[in-house]
């Protein structure tokens, strides 16, 4: 069952229901929703059930620092929906989605905490990262947030951080890392699923048509959504028809001397077109770089190579996801 979504600016009213007494509340920005944040609600839906209160997750749009410090702001795992996608299918009861202002972010620990957490979602108990801050320059830590909560008639949990295979602390800023660097496998450990690219299907040149490759070309995504480096890619893509294995091209196209930067997926074993149709694109592993070639036949026979490059790892990515789990 997924939450149900809560959007509210500061002086909004109360979303819940009237019959909500109260809530078992986390709060984050939670960009890409890994494994660390999904340790740290999965905590609170269980940490709810026992304290027979709904869960409720509180995030912010846009994000903290695209409003504190523009110049600061990262790129983005996850923009618009993408989120909230993932977050409302982890078991919470309400996804509460506050727009992030100048005026939010002046208000002090302590007025966050009553204004927005305790007079809007009725919070009766607070479960937290270790290194949370919360409110006007972060001052809100585990320490000061209990000290509140002694005062507010609220209970405070803290949860440590995950580490990954590799021993590295799960946190958004190393996955940006290993997705600026191509490095999808360690992208894909820390989030708990691969790392992906959403948008529309829309018109394209038709060349990948002409070549015997059709593509579905996605709408260009949000400026601030990180992408990986231009390269060739095997993928998995999520359609209203279902999944299908893939390759994808992020890049230019220089053999047609075009250097624009365009995301296009060709998929293997399905035919028909998916115009207009809202797509997933999972991206699996970086198979080559975007290279010039000499003509169309020299690319064709490329494109061959890949296919079948493509379809190798997606059957080895497989096998693992079953030994996983």
């Amino acid at each position: 069952m997924s939450a149900t979504v809560i959007r509210a600016g500061l002086d909004d009213e109360s979303s819940l229901p009237p019959n909500v007494a109260g809530t078992a509340v986390t709060v984050g920005t939670f960009d890409g929703v890994h494994r660390g944040h999904l340790d740290l609600i999965g905590r609170l839906v269980r940490r709810a059930r026992e304290l027979a209160l709904p869960s409720l997750a509180v995030t912010f749009d846009p994000h903290p620092l695209a409003v504190v410090n523009a110049a600061a702001a990262p790129p983005l795992l996850t923009v618009g929906d993408e989120k909230l996608e993932v977050l409302a299918e982890t078991g919470l009861d309400y996804l509460a989605v506050v727009t992030f202002t100048p005026a939010l972010a002046a208000l002090s620990a302590e007025e966050f905490v009553t204004r927005v957490l305790c007079a809007r979602f009725r919070m009766r108990d607070l479960l937290i990262g270790h290194d949370h801050g919360l409110g006007r320059e972060r001052a809100g830590t585990a320490d000061v947030l209990t000290a509140l909560g002694a005062s507010h008639g609220y209970a405070v949990g803290v949860v440590e951080p995950v580490a990954a295979a590799d021993g590295r602390w799960i946190s958004s800023t190393v996955i940006r890392r290993a997705v600026a660097g191509g490095d999808l496998a360690h992208a894909a450990d820390f989030l708990g699923r691969p790392y992906s690219i959403s948008g529309t299907v829309v018109p394209g040149e038709q060349r990948g048509r002409a070549l015997g490759f059709p593509t579905l070309n996605l709408s260009a995504p949000p400026e601030k959504k990180l992408l990986p480096p231009d390269g060739v890619y095997a993928v998995r893509v999520q359609t209203p028809r279902g999944a299908f294995g893939g390759m994808m091209s992020l890049g230019g196209r220089p053999t047609f001397g075009d250097d624009g930067r365009t995301i296009e997926a060709y998929l293997f074993d399905v035919s028909g077109d998916f115009y207009g149709q809202y797509v997933r694109v999972d991206v699996i592993k970086r198979l080559r770089e975007i290279r010039r070639f000499p003509n169309a036949e020299a690319l064709v026979a490329q494109i061959r190579e890949d296919e079948v490059a493509a379809r190798i790892s997606l059957t080895a990515d497989a096998a693992q996801r079953n030994l996983r789990g």
